[in-house]
């Protein structure tokens, strides 16, 4: 079985960000497993918002373009604010997803799992538009196991035991989902 490529993105520009400490267990455990995994922290890369102009000039573009296109699955650990989603990851998406001018989007027939951060435990539906967007625009399969955790889920700097073993799953779960697919017969593009 080969090794798969399985990158993080930490989508928080908060520089106490408990999602980025998510991100970090979570390509702990792909790394575990024996594929490749990497934690690629947007409040490093400085990925411009995006405007549908300039960001497609930046290195920081063509760099997350990349490795997105290059990748069997991603990893999205980004904060809920204000009952959805935060904009950086929003951002992501728009930016290494828009077409034109030659441009292909990275995004195509992607595992994608999301791994999120919140101060109360009501939103966890905060990611349905999300994923419904990356499956209908991309034709991505986003993994069912959304891993989402609240203040309470912690005890100090560490997930409780329970909770901690439903991050372990979700990962677990996003593997196999990037492996079994790995093999598939279709390409997707543009298409309705």
């Amino acid at each position: 079985m080969s090794s798969l490529s399985l990158p993080v993105f930490s989508c928080s520009l908060d520089p106490a960000s408990v999602s980025r400490r998510l991100a970090e267990h979570a390509a702990d455990a792909i790394s575990s497993q024996g594929h490749r995994s990497t934690v690629i922290d947007l409040a490093d890369v400085s990925l411009p918002q995006f405007d549908n102009d300039q960001v497609f000039d930046s290195d920081a573009f063509s760099t997350v373009h990349r490795v997105i296109d290059e990748a069997d699955g991603v990893v999205l650990a980004f904060p809920i604010y204000n009952w959805a989603p935060s904009s950086t990851v929003k951002s992501l998406i728009e930016s290494t997803g828009a077409t034109g001018a030659g441009r292909r989007a990275a995004w195509f027939d992607k595992v994608v799992t999301f791994v999120c951060a919140a101060g109360l435990p009501h939103s966890t539906m905060a990611t349905g538009p999300l994923a419904q967007s990356l499956m209908l625009d991309f034709k991505c399969i986003v993994n069912p196991y959304t891993a989402y955790f609240a203040e309470r889920d912690w005890d100090g700097d560490q997930l409780r035991p329970d909770r901690a073993g439903r991050l372990d799953k979700t990962v677990s779960v996003h593997v196999e989902l990037a492996r079994l697919l790995q093999g598939r017969t279709y390409s997707s593009d543009w298409e309705v």
